[in-house]
């Protein structure tokens, strides 16, 4: 009876020390550590995150998950509170991804910085502008994205399954034996080729006779080319005299409107008057002869002229 009394004393000797000196250790370990509380919030399902969980800035481990909870003013959004080394700044452009913990399914929480913000995070806050907001990880988005690939799969399989059917099987059978064919053909076609190559030789010996005919005609058109310029050189000059005697005949056109024809036709009027004049002349001698030696006799005078006499 005392051995056992003093047995189970021993034990609750043992099973107190070891608690007292753990949570030494753990009061020693966090005696001089100060840290700053955040909260994490999100929509999204946190599988895997439990308290105690770590918390990593850039890759280093700078804090823990302090418990995870429901935002008592709305259900639909999970507050995830970390603590974090009071000696790390966040700015407002930090967020927040679940980081896999290797194949036990537990997640961690990553921190990271967008880079664009410069203004500081204020710390030990409740304000909802001030939370951290938990973006879906590259892991995430390919599981929420997994419907619609195995759908997308589930179409493609369908679609070749009904490219792979009997009848279209038998028709890429025909394709091949056709391709067969044209393969033989192309073989026979090569072996024509080879026999037309044969006569190529003699073809390029016409050729080049044919192309020193052309040479021989090429050398003509170059002399009648160079008698054609000789000749719309002259031509060229033949144009400028004939040119130079169109402007002169030009100018004498114009003196002739311009000052002869105007003096022509002075003269004509004078000539017209002076007609005149010897036309009534010789009237006059015509009628009375007389009036050579004695003039012309005056009128007499009508009613109402100086001196008019009525006849009595």
């Amino acid at each position: 009876m005392g051995s056992n009394k003093h047995a189970l004393i021993t034990g609750l000797f043992l099973v107190i020390f070891v608690a007292a000196i753990s949570t030494i250790i753990y009061w020693i370990g966090h005696f001089e550590r100060e840290r700053n509380v955040y909260i994490i919030s999100t929509r999204e399902a946190v599988a895997g995150l439990n308290p105690e969980s770590t918390v990593f800035y850039r890759g280093i481990a700078v804090g823990k998950v302090r418990n995870i909870k429901f935002d008592p003013d709305d259900s639909s959004i999970i507050l995830v509170p970390i603590e974090v080394d009071k000696n790390i700044l966040f700015t407002k452009g930090v967020f927040a991804t679940l980081r896999l913990k290797g194949v036990t399914g537990l997640t961690q929480i990553q921190l990271a910085d967008t880079g664009k913000m410069t203004e500081p995070l204020p710390a030990n806050s409740n304000d909802k502008a001030y939370r951290i907001p938990l973006l879906p990880s590259m892991t995430d988005k390919l599981l929420d994205s997994g419907e619609k690939l195995l759908a997308k799969a589930d179409h493609i399989m369908v679609r070749l399954d009904g490219l792979l059917n009997d009848e279209n099987t038998e028709n890429v059978g025909d394709i091949l034996g056709n391709l067969k064919n044209l393969s033989d053909k192309l073989i026979d076609l090569n072996k024509s080729l080879d026999k037309a190559l044969v006569g190529i030789p003699a073809l390029s010996h016409d050729a080049q006779i044919t192309l020193k005919h052309i040479n021989g005609l090429t050398i003509e058109l170059q002399i009648l080319s160079k008698e054609l310029r000789t000749l719309s050189v002259k031509t060229g000059n033949f144009t400028d005299k004939a040119g130079h005697f169109a402007e002169a005949g030009k100018d004498m056109g114009d003196i002739l409107v311009q000052t002869t024809l105007p003096k022509m036709n002075a003269l004509l009027t004078d000539l017209q008057a002076t007609s005149r004049q010897v036309r009534n002349t010789a009237n006059l001698l015509e009628k009375t002869p007389q009036s050579l030696l004695f003039g012309t006799k005056l009128a007499e005078p009508a009613p109402g002229e100086p001196d008019y006499e009525e006849a009595k």
